[in-house]
């Protein structure tokens, strides 16, 4: 190869390129307008999907995939609205804050196997070790301790909440701010120790290891201790991502609209798209730690091999099916989430916290406890 720094280069800015496309520019808006349309389907009224937008003339419905588009633009042209006695700096760097890790989570989820540039047209063999020179890991970034990674990038978005509700001098985003503050750092403490056992059974914080492991044996989620994991798992993922019921900090019934009261324009959509990508980021998250990641039921690298019914398939065909297989399993996740938005009614603060440190903190203990010991028996 004749310039290998410019040839990893050029593939790392297309990995990131195809992440924030997919994750940033597709999956927020498309949330958006599912999180609308699945509202109005329960609600009994039209929604997004009949309604209307007039573009040059003409009345354009497209099942409402328009109105986050239009949103976006009304973003961009709405005021500014900074209040006087609000503190002007820490005002706008709190939504920065609060998006970009949220984005920056994703550089070390995998969406996919080992892509070889070199054999795309070729069916490989289902087993072995393949000699490439032009292997492309499906990963942004490949680190030794990915998931405590995102844990730790993640764990900065509750500093821009709790600047938020400071700086704006106001009563509502103040208590709206700290109550952020305790409420996402309480079920970070929880949603950490909720993947513990997945630790344990799988012998590695690579998350590329881990979706490998499930590619060979079985899905996490099959696994009994892991099974009750995801459980304590998605439901902390949904407190630390502030949505109902868990929208406290937000709770316009008694905050009019939390720490993001006194925000418009784009700060308010920074904050908007940071908490859709989390949906985004949890989801991918489960996805390779619980249910097998780009793993496809029956698919090897050679191409579906189901109950001794054989199907080749050339080696770029078999990876666009896992990384396909790999959002589709995103996608799921965050269906379910959206359907228990309009299933809980919104929890009491009080309730809130009890759930955290006297449900699911002992819960996450005891299943480690029982991971310990079900590994212990199982080796001996």
């Amino acid at each position: 190869m004749e310039h290998p720094i410019l040839f990893l280069l050029g593939i790392t800015l297309a990995k990131i390129v195809f992440v924030l496309a997919v994750a940033v520019a597709a999956f927020a808006p498309l949330l958006i307008w599912a999180e609308r349309r699945q509202s109005a389907m329960i609600q009994d009224r039209l929604g997004p999907m009949r309604a209307n937008v007039r573009l040059f003339g003409m009345n354009l419905t497209l099942g409402g995939l328009l109105h986050p588009i239009a949103d976006a633009v009304k973003m961009f042209w709405k005021e500014d609205f900074i209040p006087p006695k609000a503190d002007k700096f820490l005002h706008a760097i709190a939504p920065m804050i609060a998006l970009i890790p949220a984005i920056a989570a994703f550089t070390v989820i995998p969406f996919g196997n080992t892509l070889y540039l070199d054999a795309l047209g070729q069916v490989l063999p289902a087993d072995g070790a393949i000699e490439s020179t032009r292997a492309i890991h499906l990963q942004i970034a490949s680190i030794d301790v990915g998931i405590l990674f995102i844990f730790a990038i993640a764990g900065t978005g509750v500093v821009g909440a709790a600047i938020g509700g400071y700086a704006s001098d106001n009563k509502f985003s103040l208590i709206g701010g700290v109550r952020a503050a305790s409420q996402m750092v309480s079920y970070e403490v929880v949603l950490g120790l909720t993947l513990v056992p997945c630790f344990m059974v799988y012998q590695s914080l690579r998350l590329e290891d881990m979706a490998v492991w499930q590619h060979v044996h079985f899905w996490g989620i099959l696994h009994p201790p892991l099974f009750i994991a995801f459980f304590l798992y998605f439901t902390a993922a949904v407190a630390e991502n502030k949505r109902i019921p868990f929208d406290l900090p937000e709770g316009e019934s008694e905050l009019v609209g939390g720490y993001l009261t006194e925000y418009s324009g784009m700060k308010f959509g920074m904050f908007f798209m940071g908490e859709f990508i989390e949906v985004v980021v949890l989801g991918a998250l489960a996805v390779v730690i619980f249910f097998g990641g780009w793993d496809v039921p029956f698919l090897t690298r050679s191409g579906f091999d189901c109950f001794g019914h054989y199907v080749p398939m050339v080696h770029w065909l078999v990876a666009l099916t896992q990384v396909v297989g790999f959002i589709v399993k995103i996608i799921i996740l965050m269906w379910f989430q959206l359907m228990i938005r309009w299933t809980l009614p919104r929890f009491r603060y009080d309730h809130v916290m009890k759930l955290c440190w006297k449900g699911l903190l002992p819960l996450a203990l005891l299943n480690i406890l029982f991971t310990g010991v079900l590994l212990l028996a199982w080796r001996n």
